[in-house]
Order: C-alpha cells, then structure tokens, then sequence
C-alpha cells in the first residue's frame, strides 16, 4: 500500500490570521482541502491519514466530507511537537497497513506538489528506503551560528533545499522514531523526518521535487499561492502559452 500522513498541527501564529493557515480559504477552499487533493486524486495513494490540533477535528471530518476526501482513513490529534504528532499518525496508520507499505510524510500547507513528485517519492522509497523531496537552491546559501557574521559559504552546486512529502517504509520510520524516543534528547533539534534518519546514522535518498512546491506559512506566501492558482486557471481556460517549468503541477 502507499499511504499518505498530511501533518497540519499549525497554530498559525507566524502568519497572523488568527486561524491555522490550514484552514484559510482560497479560491473558495481552505490550503488543506487544496492538499488533500492532490493525495486524494492520485491513483497510487491508497489511504491518507490528518493529524492536527485536536480541537480542530470536528471541523477537519465536515471537511473531508464536503469535499469527498474518500482516502482520508481518519483525523487524529497531535503531539506535544511536530515529530511527536508525525509519529502519532504513524503509529495510526499501522492499524490498517501492513509494514511494508510506503508512507509519504507531508505539510499540510504545502498545496502545490506535483503528481510527478509524489509517484518519484513512491518509486524512491520502493527503490531505497526512502526519498526526501528536494529542489536545487538558486540563491547562495549562507551559515552562521550567531546570525550576525558569515561563518561559512557552501559551494551554490552542492546545496539543495529540502520540501515534501519525505517518504519511508512504514514500519521502518514508526521503528525509527522509537529509537529517536527512547534517547534523552528526543526530538530535538529534529526539523523533519530526513534530519531524524541522519540523527541514526542512516543515508538519505534524493528525489526531485517541482519549484512550486512552497509552504503556505507567511501572508506573502498566501500571495504567492493565490498567484500559482490564477496562472494555471487562465492556462486551462484560455491556453495562455505554456506553462514555465517553475509553475508546473504535473
């Protein structure tokens, strides 16, 4: 099987809606409806599971039914952080499907994945364990411990950025995070699940994702999205020339 955890735990507070940013309507759909539909309208996802804050869920089932989301196999509550409310959803997903079963990891706010980024996310993880999602950076990537000085410039070529889904097998990610749990540190420092398995040890598989896969996290970002969204209606509706590869959805 492959199945999809969609981790929407946001509060919204970076982006001052008062709302989760999950939950902001565009073109008459709120960002999480846009995402689930894109893992409910490709043919290779067999089950998705939601994790979010848990005075949310009612709302999020009257969603999923307004809007069809058949493969939603259930809305969980979250953690205490992040990787807590992933593992959550993991852990729920293991009800239903058998280990070996592909999951794809991935933002609730990211509503512009392509359905070729998630078949690569399938056929990696099939192939090597495990893909993460990654784009190459176009601007010089700086690092710096004390946000003031240049420390270090990684060569431009060599520097990539890391978006979603990430993707595992199954029982392989839930064992994991149950090694990562059992450590004094738990999750810290862990931004995402690629950062957990480099934490064990363990190789990363690159897959190529598309340019447009932004996360809706700031206003200028709902812009931005809202952007993306008229260009390919005006494309569909009035074949306005061909879509740049940085704006393309499949």
């Amino acid at each position: 099987m492959n199945v999809a955890v969609i981790f929407a735990g946001g509060s919204g507070v970076r982006m001052g809606a008062g709302i989760p940013k999950q939950f902001l309507e565009i073109n008459g759909k709120p960002i999480i409806v846009h995402t689930l539909e894109l893992f409910e309208n490709h043919n290779d996802i067999d089950r998705i599971y939601v994790v979010m804050l848990s005075e949310y869920i009612p709302y999020m089932n009257k969603l999923v039914k307004r809007f069809a989301l058949d493969k939603v196999a259930d809305v969980i509550p979250g953690g205490e952080t992040g990787q807590d409310s992933i593992y959550n959803g993991l852990k729920r997903a293991a009800q239903d499907c058998p280990e070996d079963s592909v999951v794809l990891i991935h933002d609730g706010v990211r509503p512009w994945v392509s359905y070729d980024t998630i078949s690569r996310n399938i056929q990696g993880a099939r192939e090597n364990g495990n893909a993460i999602t990654c784009t190459p950076c176009f601007e010089t990537i700086l690092m710096s411990t004390n946000g003031t000085t240049v420390e270090q410039v990684p060569y431009r070529k060599d520097t990539y950025a890391a978006q979603a889904p990430q993707s595992f097998m199954l029982g392989e990610i839930i064992a994991d995070h149950e090694k990562i749990r059992a450590t004094p540190e738990r999750y810290e420092n862990l931004v995402d699940s690629c950062t957990l398995i480099k934490k064990l040890g363990k190789e990363a598989h690159m897959v190529e994702g598309n340019r447009g896969n932004i996360k809706v996290t700031t206003p200028e970002d709902v812009y931005m999205y809202r952007a993306l969204i008229q260009y390919r209606e005006n494309e569909q509706a009035f074949g306005i020339g061909a879509t740049p590869d940085i704006l393309k959805f499949k």
